[in-house]
């Protein structure tokens, strides 16, 4: 079959795309990822092929024009989608506002740019399957259009199923669908272009949040992170604890900076019997004043390799950070960061594998670090979720699922 994926220009979404397209492709499959064309090169260097659509536009340039949704995404997850989380926001008032908010200035920001030439590639290449990421409603409009299936392919909570379900209970006789209006304008509305026919899902029940009557599919989260090189300190076996600080992209590429300062953790940590590796690019590490004897500053250094000599990490509660370190069995501290984060965050202290931080300091960072070391508690719940990870169909055992998924909904 042919199968059409889509993603605005987001690479931490990418990354987390690229591993079904190479199943479907050792599958015998055709696939081809779709995106605007200055996100080819990113598409290419996973070894993909790219078609390049729409015109390019800069999505955090978008998202100053309206500095409320930014400064949403910072604190939390945005409107209208954080009543998925606190349900008493959920009512007709704050819902209906904030969805006339989120289409205007947020979902046809991102996908104006995408939609025709979309639409005209998929009507000529005619896929199977369009696989879109849970923002990028151009793919659904494309899948609609040419008649094939369609599933969103998820890499967090499901806040938008689970925000929609709670706008579609309290809209009952009411006119008014600001989402439904504007994708309505391309082809004949009805709720899979919000949801998809079906929806991938890549976080483990406990840290999963599902919105009723949808129909998810389990994904066992594939590691890659880009291009990359093992460096030779990480052949050698590690002398001490080894503890990783990985913040992610978003927080210095979108906003002002991470959730924490990076200083307070070295210097939380300096003495203690840890080798601490620091992964911070370097316009973050000039910005150091001190680094402790027991610290090692790398730019970068691939998750999926240091994972497995780790004995802990601490990281902002980014999707890729927490899904390839949970698959080693490893204790999180966890500083949430921004959109869902705090989200995911506090579902990994419920499940028990991590201690999360909100507010954090350099006493509490050194206590909890050294408590999640000596507590074994951590460790065995940190083994139940790898566990949960691991039950999940890899990539390559999804694909005879899918398969049969298209065929079904592509009959009716």
């Amino acid at each position: 079959m042919r199968v059409l994926l889509v993603s605005y220009p987001e690479k931490t979404h990418f990354l987390a795309m690229a591993p079904l397209a190479w199943a479907l492709r050792t599958a015998g499959h055709e696939a081809v990822f779709a995106g605007q064309p200055r996100f080819a090169q990113v598409i290419n260097q996973a070894g993909l092929t790219a078609v390049p659509v729409g015109r390019d536009s800069d999505q955090a340039r978008m998202m100053e024009l309206d500095r409320n949704v930014a400064a949403s995404g910072r604190t939390g997850l945005p409107e209208p989608y954080d009543a998925a989380e606190a349900p008493e926001r959920a009512t007709w008032e704050y819902l209906s506002a904030a969805y006339r908010q989120a289409t205007t200035w947020w979902h046809k920001m991102e996908n104006l740019p995408l939609i025709p030439d979309l639409v005209e590639f998929a009507r000529g290449w005619r896929p199977d399957l369009v696989v879109w990421e849970p923002t990028t409603f151009a793919g659904a409009i494309a899948a609609r259009a040419c008649g094939a299936a369609h599933a969103r392919l998820l890499f967090g909570p499901d806040v938008y199923g689970v925000t929609r379900a709670h706008f579609l209970r309290l809209k009952g006789e009411r006119g008014e669908d600001p989402l439904a209006e504007w994708l309505g304008s391309y082809v004949e509305f009805s709720e899979d272009l919000v949801t998809g026919h079906f929806t991938i899902d890549q976080l483990p029940p406990s840290l999963a949040l599902r919105a009723d009557g949808l129909r998810y599919v389990p994904l066992r989260y594939t590691p890659y992170g880009g291009p990359s090189v093992i460096p030779g300190w990480l052949r050698e076996p590690a002398g001490k604890p080894r503890i990783a600080l990985t913040l992610g992209l978003v927080a210095t590429e979108r906003f002002d900076g991470y959730a924490l300062d990076p200083q307070d953790v070295l210097t939380a940590l300096d003495g203690l019997d840890i080798e601490l590796v620091a992964t911070l690019p370097e316009h973050e590490q000039r910005k150091l004043t001190h680094v402790p004897a027991n610290t090692r500053l790398v730019p970068y250094v691939p998750l999926q390799a240091l994972a497995p000599t780790l004995a802990a990490v601490i990281h902002h509660a980014g999707f890729g950070t927490l899904a390839t370190t949970a698959q080693h069995s490893i204790p999180q501290l966890v500083v949430p960061g921004d959109t869902d984060s705090p989200a995911i965050a506090r579902r990994l202290a419920r499940q028990g594998s991590a201690i999360t931080l909100p507010h954090p300091t350099p006493a509490a960072i050194r206590e909890r670090l050294q408590r999640l070391l000596t507590d074994p508690a951590y460790t065995e719940r940190a083994g139940s979720l790898a566990a949960e990870i691991h039950a999940a169909p890899t990539p390559n055992d999804l694909i005879p699922h899918l398969e049969d998924l298209t065929a079904h909904y592509r009959a009716q």
